[in-house]
């Protein structure tokens, strides 16, 4: 519609600069010290929905970090579109690796770097944004209820309490996120699942103080060593994972669907280029696009143990730890999976250490249907604002509270993400591009009404 886009073009400016302002408050759930920026995030988000026209907007306490809660109904008869996001960012950890201070949003190239910028203040945002485009436009087609957490990033650990305690608040008729990626703006695409998570910590503990790697060396069990040599052996040489009962319950897919799925536009030169590597690597039989899409991995995600400051120290530690995730395919648990694991890892271990496997957040992987009436709205807005219709793809990620909005809502999700792959979430340098923003703020709209025209029929 003419009226979006003229108050779209308008306010660009404001937009922008209030998404900066939202950036540069340092909202890190993981860490501690950062507990009042979250907070003070909290109080940013409610106000921007209130002035972007909800009717009401409240912080929501929890055991741990707040959830903002806003509503715009205007009329209980209509569809309802329940919006979640999150307002809580990853540690910014290694500092050194910034080209800019990761709070300190800098626009480079028509991009905006900072921590949060895709993941996912400024996709939250662009909800925020549409609705006061719909609501000071008059234009407003359905109810529209936010919802957006502060825990994400640290396993949405008190989501599910909240949405058992508020399900008549939270009612609705669909559930609308934008924390995930598209192709590219030349190839709009749609996601239609995403992996879960099993994420564990082991600990493997040796002789019971460090020791002089001379005097002991050779005699006593490394724990680093050890545990180096432990977590080689979870891939076998073709990079399956080797867990006993790991693939029992993976959901295969067909011929026809892995062909539409690889089908995608995709450079694998291109890819390589972009990250610096001189080739790819993983499950052997699958293409780059099924190993991240549709098959279960298993990383390291941290190592550490012994010395590891400046200069040497010939030391033989006592202990070394690691963190480690598994993404997890339709039909595997985030429970049974890491009970597997834990089975496994306890079972390998060898004489002379004593191993500690903790169970942390994870998620249940989740598929969205394609022939729904909300599907179908988002698909028609991306032709309407991109000009083309979108791809299909399966996305590599997890948003672990999408299966229980479903399990405890009964609502199905559509996700209707704008960021892009090569965004750098969860590491140094993120960004997301203006354009992006913007185009996301113009397409919103068209999904409220899209949904709201489909849902008379």
């Amino acid at each position: 519609m003419q009226v979006w886009n003229d108050y779209l073009a308008a306010n660009k400016q404001r937009f922008l600069d209030e998404l900066l302002d939202l950036l540069r408050i340092p909202s890190v759930s993981a860490d501690s010290k950062y507990k009042a920026d979250v907070a003070r995030c909290a109080e940013a988000v409610k106000a921007s929905l209130l002035a972007a026209g909800c009717d009401t907007a409240e912080i929501c306490p929890t055991a741990g970090h707040p959830i903002v809660y806003g509503e715009k109904i205007i009329d209980p008869s209509l569809p309802t579109v329940l919006v979640y996001g999150h307002y809580d960012v990853q540690p910014a950890d290694p500092l050194e690796l910034w080209h800019s201070g990761p709070f300190e949003p800098v626009i480079k190239d028509e991009k905006i770097y900072a921590r949060g910028a895709c993941d996912d203040k400024g996709q939250v945002f662009m909800h925020v944004k549409a609705l006061e485009v719909m609501v000071k436009t008059n234009t407003l087609p359905c109810n529209i209820k936010m919802m957006v957490e502060g825990e994400e990033e640290v396993g949405s650990v008190n989501l599910g309490k909240f949405l058992e305690d508020n399900k008549q608040k939270l009612k609705a008729d669909i559930v609308l996120v934008s924390d995930t990626s598209m192709i590219s703006m030349e190839h709009p695409s749609l996601e239609t699942g995403l992996r879960g998570l099993a994420y564990m910590e082991v600990e493997v503990v040796g002789p019971n103080r460090d020791l002089h790697s001379g005097v002991y060396g050779g005699a006593v069990a490394n724990p680093i060593n050890i545990l180096a040599k432990m977590i080689a052996s979870l891939h076998d040489e073709n990079n399956h994972i080797t867990i006993p009962g790991f693939y029992d319950k993976v959901q295969e897919l067909s011929e026809a669907d892995r062909k539409a799925l690889n089908a995608a536009p995709f450079d694998l030169e291109e890819y390589k280029k972009e990250l610096g590597i001189d080739d790819v690597r993983g499950e052997k039989g699958y293409t780059t696009l099924e190993r991240t899409g549709i098959r279960p991995t298993l990383d390291v995600n941290g190592i550490w143990g012994g010395y590891t400051g400046e200069g040497a120290k010939t030391v033989l530690p006592s202990k070394a730890n690691a963190k480690i995730s598994m993404r997890l395919v339709p039909n595997q648990g985030a429970k049974e999976i890491a009970a597997l694991f834990q089975k496994h890892f306890e079972s390998i271990a060898p004489a002379g250490v004593k191993v500690t496997v903790t169970e942390h957040h994870g998620g249940e992987p989740v598929v969205t249907p394609t022939d729904s009436i909300a599907y179908k709205a988002a698909a028609k807005a991306i032709q309407t604002a991109f000009g083309k219709d979108p791809i299909p793809t399966r996305g590599g990620g997890s948003i672990p509270i999408i299966a229980l909005f479903e399990k405890t809502l009964g609502l199905k999700t559509v996700l209707l993400g704008f960021g892009l792959d090569n965004d750098n979430i969860h590491s140094p340098n993120e960004k997301y591009d203006i354009f992006n923003y913007f185009k996301g703020i113009e397409t919103i709209p068209h999904f409220h009404k899209n949904l709201a025209e489909m849902s008379k029929n």
